[in-house]
């Protein structure tokens, strides 16, 4: 079973992307393997070349700076409720109960998002951006503005990563709706890695912002590859000679925009996990009124695990283990990933074994879940309104294709540390 698990894995993750194909006789089984195959190269790259590695560990210091600089801007406006700010005018008799996440790691949020707007006006992303896309766009059959808006998607918000080819989203077809929808939900902001940096680098020590780069980095081409399975097609939008990629007028206008988008995000992220927190805790009250299964009080967690237990196993997690994993990715999916790195950082209820957990990190690296839906609908039918039925149609393919790719990415990265 230990060789038998990888195979039946790899062969299920595709199989359930292809059954869901417009026209499963047009999928081209090169585009099917070059998407595996720079999944693989990525993963070797980033998670095993020494050089790549240290590269990642300058980033970890960055980050690690990052988060000082938050710790004085909210210390400076919110005092001693802020993370690291001085100590409190009165005695304190539980230390470990003084951290207040909307006051503390959440507001990274804001500052990592006017931080990359000036990095964008200054250049530095897009010429990385470019780059990067230019690994895409050949090998998994993509055109200029689909490699730029998808590879934008690693630094950028998944609503923010399409104004970059807001021009173009009109002219282009289903097909290529999708993989920006897709590559959307299967990867995570630059924003947001940094808040979830410093959630869980207690559990996953130094470097842990090299791995939620890595999986957003290697859940591209698998988002690609996807939605060319579910929605086969050989055309594609081009740049004209002449492109601008300028977002923002000056240094200023990237700091108030970038600013004014981190506190939006500051505020839904807060909102919702109130909400979410909240109608879990209702939602469990109920079902804890109908008698235990195995034992187990019925909850909403315990229903999502079992549904998903298949997938966790497919992703390579033992079958011992695939209940808990099971849990995490629902939890992900109904709710968000947010809510799910959460519950992993919870080890005593989340026992899982240190490759388990490994690929856990990468496979709740997305944005795949049902309220991402709503807001990629909304954000993307504000830019192109003539294109909102377009949009809702396959909208339910990008969360599975999502889905998926961040699964096959949890896997991959499982393969190479077995």
């Amino acid at each position: 079973m230990e060789y038998l698990q990888p195979a039946l894995g790899l062969f299920a993750l595709l199989i359930l992307g292809g059954i869901f194909s417009e026209n499963i006789r047009s999928i081209k089984l090169r585009y099917v393997v070059s998407g595996i195959l720079l999944q693989f190269i990525l993963v070797v790259l980033l998670t095993r070349v020494d050089l790549i590695s240290s590269l990642f560990g300058v980033l970890s210091d960055g980050v690690m700076v990052l988060k000082a600089a938050n710790d004085y801007g909210t210390g400076f406006v919110f005092g001693y409720l802020a993370d690291g700010a001085p100590n409190a005018p009165f005695d304190i008799s539980n230390p470990g109960g003084t951290f207040i996440f909307a006051f503390g790691g959440l507001t990274l949020v804001i500052l990592m998002s006017a931080v990359s707007a000036i990095l964008w006006h200054l250049r530095v992303i897009p010429l990385i951006v470019n780059g990067l896309s230019i690994l895409f766009k050949k090998p998994l059959n993509v055109g200029g503005p689909i490699g730029l808006g998808a590879t934008a998607n690693v630094f950028l918000g998944q609503v923010e990563a399409p104004l970059l080819i807001k021009p173009y989203l009109s002219a282009m077809t289903r097909h290529e709706l999708l993989i920006i929808m897709t590559v959307g939900m299967s990867t995570i902001a630059g924003s947001v890695m940094v808040v979830y940096t410093t959630m869980l680098s207690p559990i996953y020590g130094a470097g842990l912002i090299g791995h939620f780069l890595s999986a957003s980095l290697i859940s591209v081409p698998a988002g690609i590859m996807y939605a060319n399975m579910m929605i086969p097609s050989d055309i594609k939008t081009e740049f004209p000679e002449n492109k601008s990629d300028d977002l923002y007028s000056s240094t200023m206008d990237a700091i108030t925009q970038g600013t004014k988008n981190g506190l939006d995000m500051f505020l839904n992220i807060s909102a919702m996990l109130i909400v979410v927190m909240a109608l879990v805790f209702l939602l469990n009250s109920i079902l804890g009124l109908l008698p235990n299964f195995n034992d187990t009080p019925v909850s909403l967690e315990l229903i999502l695990g079992y549904i998903f237990v298949p997938l966790a196993w497919f992703m390579g997690i033992p079958w011992s283990e695939s209940l808990m994993a099971g849990q995490l990715l629902g939890v992900k999916t109904a709710l968000n990933e947010f809510v799910a790195y959460l519950y992993l950082s919870d080890t005593d209820t989340y026992a899982l074994s240190d490759k388990s957990r490994l690929i856990m990190l990468y496979a709740l690296c997305g944005f795949a879940n049902f309220s991402s839906v709503g807001i990629l609908l909304s954000g993307l039918s504000a830019m192109v309104p003539e294109r909102r039925k377009d949009l809702i149609s396959v909208s339910g393919k990008a969360l599975w294709g999502a889905l998926l790719a961040s699964c096959l990415t949890g896997y991959m990265v499982g393969i190479l540390h077995s």
